[in-house]
C-alpha cells in the first residue's frame, strides 16, 4: 500500500487518517492520471471477518487505500489515542465521485445489486447525472465474469463502481484490477440506497453516529452481524494494552 497520507494502525490494517475532502482531492488526482488505484471502505465487521480470513486479510492490505467506514473505527482510533478525523463512508465517496464525475464528462461502470434495483439506478443515473458516461451496468447475478471483464477491457473506465457485499466484491477487484487503471471501489449496498429501494438513515442519526443503530431498527436481521463489534472493541483494548508494554 502506498501511503501518501498519515495512517492509523487499527488491529494490522492502516487506515487512513486524513480529512474526506483531502482524501477525495487525491482520488481525483489519481483518477485523472488514470492510475490504478483500489479503495477499500471497512468497518468493524469486515475487519473481524478479515482477522479470521487470511486470505481476505492480504487482500486489504494489497489495496491503495482503507478508509474508515463506521463509526467503530473511528472511536477505535481514539481508543489508540491515533484520533481519526471522521468517517470517509462508500457511499459519501460514491455520491461525490459520481457529482464530480458528471461535472467533468468522466465514465464508470456499475456492477452488482437484484435486477430491479439495476433498473431503477439507470433512472437515476440519468436524471442526475446526465453527463456522466455508463461505460457498462449489470446486475449482480451472473454466473461466469468473462463477458463482464471483456466489458471493463474494453471500455476502460474511469471508475468501476462494484456492488457485490463483501468479501465478494473486494475478491472480484483483486482478482481483475490490472485489467483497467481505473479506480475499483466495493460499495456493498450503495446501488439500493442511491436508486430509492433502500433508505439511507435520516441525517440526524448520520450526525449523531448512530446510523449503525437505525439501519438494525429497519433490518433486524443485521443483529446477528452486529455481534462482531464487542469482539472487535475487545481485540482494540488487546491492542492497547500491547502498545504500553
Amino acid at each position: 500500500m502506498k501511503e501518501e497520507f498519515k495512517t492509523t494502525d487499527i488491529l494490522g490494517f492502516p487506515f487512513v487518517n486524513t480529512t474526506f475532502s483531502s482524501f477525495m482531492n487525491q482520488i481525483k488526482s489519481r483518477i485523472e492520471q488514470r492510475k490504478n488505484t483500489f479503495i477499500i471502505t471497512a468497518n468493524p465487521e469486515i475487519v473481524v471477518f478479515a482477522k479470521k480470513h487470511p486470505k481476505y486479510q492480504n487482500i486489504i492490505k494489497s489495496s491503495n487505500y482503507i478508509t474508515p467506514d463506521g463509526v467503530g473505527i473511528i472511536k477505535a482510533s481514539h481508543i489508540l489515542n491515533d484520533d481519526i478525523p471522521g468517517r470517509i463512508s462508500g457511499f459519501d465517496i460514491f455520491l461525490n465521485l459520481l457529482k464530480w464525475g458528471n461535472a467533468n464528462h468522466k465514465s464508470a461502470y456499475f456492477l452488482g445489486a437484484k435486477p430491479n434495483v439495476i433498473n431503477d439506478l439507470k433512472t437515476t443515473l440519468n436524471h442526475n447525472y446526465p453527463h456522466l458516461k455508463i461505460s457498462g451496468i449489470h446486475d449482480g447475478y451472473f454466473n461466469y465474469d468473462e463477458q463482464i471483464v471483456k466489458d471493463i477491457q474494453k471500455t476502460q473506465p474511469d471508475m468501476i463502481f462494484i456492488a457485490l457485499g463483501y468479501p465478494k466484491q473486494d475478491l472480484f477487484i483483486n482478482k481483475y484490477r490490472s485489467i483497467s487503471n481505473g479506480l475499483w471501489i466495493g460499495l456493498g449496498g450503495s446501488f439500493d440506497v442511491l436508486s430509492g429501494n433502500t433508505k439511507r438513515a435520516p441525517q440526524f442519526w448520520i450526525n449523531h453516529h448512530i446510523e449503525w443503530f437505525y439501519r438494525l431498527l429497519k433490518e433486524p436481521s443485521r443483529l446477528p452481524r452486529m455481534m462482531a463489534l464487542p469482539y472487535f472493541l475487545y481485540l482494540i483494548y488487546q491492542q492497547k494494552e500491547k502498545q504500553r508494554k
